[in-house]
């Protein structure tokens, strides 16, 4: 028996990185996912792998009409929906008085209107549904600061408070809403801040790169995965409004020494 049999999901950035994890996972535990994002030949490939437990659609978070569609659709393929993963992010990586406020804006927008609108619009369904899980991908950045990254750090600590204010408000219907809050996750993202290849619109990642982590080593995308998979189900059943750190220890303190 999987962990989400029968469940319905949406996952957003879910073409590749943390969101192609957290689709795999899900599917593998019996869940029917509609994965979403940006990247469409991605995002399209890997619903024909992953089978007939997943679907894709081309999906922009910031748009709110789109959300209705994939809404919808997912009802319309799979039933209502009774999780929903907000994984999609972006970082821009800028020193404060360089930031342009377009720039700026564009962060606010996917990461936190994104995922303000994905609550706004899954609400109704999982009603019908009798309850469900909402799992907004946060950061560690949600949870203390990082320079040249001001409006990654504000939207990420928007996510944090949302999450909270939606857990108190779903909450007399069935609905729980907790946040996750990665450290350094081996993503797209890690490789923009390294330079190794151009930035990756709609993968999330937290911040931090596992040189200086206690366990010694970055995250995985499938380390966050499980964690996601844990809260999507009934095994989390009396966890609500909670933030998750997953950062194998690199915001626990401080080493002095050798």
């Amino acid at each position: 028996m999987g962990r989400v049999n029968g469940k319905v999901a949406i996952v957003t950035g879910a073409a590749r990185g943390q969101g192609e994890a957290e689709a795999r996972i899900l599917i593998a535990e019996g869940a029917k996912v509609m994965l979403t994002d940006i990247l469409d030949s991605k995002g399209e490939a890997l619903a024909q792998e992953l089978g007939d437990n997943a679907c894709y659609m081309s999906h922009n978070v910031c748009d709110e009409a789109a959300w209705t569609k994939v809404v919808e659709a997912t009802e319309a393929k799979f039933g209502p929906v009774t999780v929903l993963i907000n994984n999609a992010g972006i970082l821009k990586i800028n020193a404060l008085p360089d930031t342009p406020l377009e720039e700026y804006m564009q962060v606010i927008n996917v990461n936190q209107v994104g995922v303000f609108l994905g609550m706004k619009h899954i609400t109704g369904s999982m009603k019908k549904a009798g309850g469900g899980s909402i799992v907004n991908i946060s950061s560690i950045d949600g949870l203390v600061g990082m320079s040249h990254a001001i409006s990654y750090v504000a939207s990420k600590f928007a996510v944090r408070g949302m999450t909270k204010s939606a857990a108190v408000e779903l909450g007399p219907f069935g609905i729980r809403v907790n946040s996750i809050h990665p450290g350094g996750v081996e993503t797209p993202m890690v490789t923009q801040l390294r330079g190794d290849e151009p930035q990756s619109e709609q993968q999330e990642s937290g911040g931090g790169f596992g040189s200086d982590v206690p366990l010694g080593r970055i995250g995985q995308p499938e380390d966050i995965a499980k964690l996601a998979l844990f809260l999507a189900s009934d095994d989390s059943a009396y966890s609500s409004g909670g933030e998750f750190i997953i950062d194998g220890g690199m915001t626990a303190g401080f080493t002095i020494g050798s």
